[in-house]
């Protein structure tokens, strides 16, 4: 495995607080070269440390002001691949967790108002063999820069 030094992580944190940070920029914070810099970014992709480059979203902005997680049952015999099949035909599914123990999968979903949240949810329990749900609304969240 290739070494990720102090120098990497440093690059790593500025990308995490701004991924559209430049070579030059960073390079000056480091003390390396424009070219070195470049050149360790893309070790860090190549190795695959570095999967991508993001944008975050206000998404109340855009009229999807109601996050939720939605806790999900499966019957015993249900293969990851079909939990993630569900989440894909549901647009408004984010992101999806399976998880060890009881629930089997973690659902957050993003929706533009209560009986917005309801109508997904129903789809969720109509999903092929999903025997129960638990949701959980968002009030506030905070993520790591």
């Amino acid at each position: 495995m290739n070494q990720v030094d102090e120098t990497d992580h440093q690059l790593l944190e500025m990308l995490r607080v701004d991924g559209r940070r430049t070579y030059s920029d960073m390079a000056r914070d480091v003390g390396l070269s424009v070219a070195a810099v470049k050149r360790r970014v893309d070790r860090l992709r190549e190795i695959g440390v570095i999967t991508g480059f993001t944008v975050q979203v206000d998404d109340a902005k855009l009229g999807w002001g109601v996050g939720a997680f939605c806790e999900l049952r499966y019957v015993g015999t249900t293969g990851v691949d079909d939990i993630l099949r569900t989440a894909r035909s549901i647009p408004e599914v984010q992101a999806v967790y399976t998880i060890a123990g009881d629930p089997d999968a973690l659902f957050q979903v993003r929706v533009r108002d209560i009986g917005h949240l309801q109508d997904v949810i129903d789809k969720l329990r109509r999903s092929g063999t999903v025997t129960g749900t638990k949701t959980l609304m968002v009030l506030g969240s905070w993520t790591r820069d």
